[in-house]
């Protein structure tokens, strides 16, 4: 009937996920359309959470060799 949360219920505030913000340009700042050039980690009294804007961890994945692929032995 209900859903589970997307990343789990507890997400901490960070505006790099924020319905409000954009990245800048550099890739290492944030642009937020009320405090302006603010860093990934900040959040303020607007803060609007945003799934989408996540970026999920990336998973190791296992190392393949074209052997591995073809039907000789």
């Amino acid at each position: 009937m209900f859903k589970k949360p997307l990343y789990g219920s507890n997400v901490a505030p960070a505006c790099s996920y924020c319905a409000n913000a954009t990245p800048a340009a550099d890739g290492k700042m944030v642009l937020c359309r009320h405090k302006g050039v603010v860093s990934p980690f900040f959040a303020c009294r607007k803060y609007r959470y945003d799934p989408l804007l996540r970026v999920p961890r990336r998973r190791d994945l296992p190392r393949y060799d074209p052997k591995d692929f073809t039907l000789e032995d």
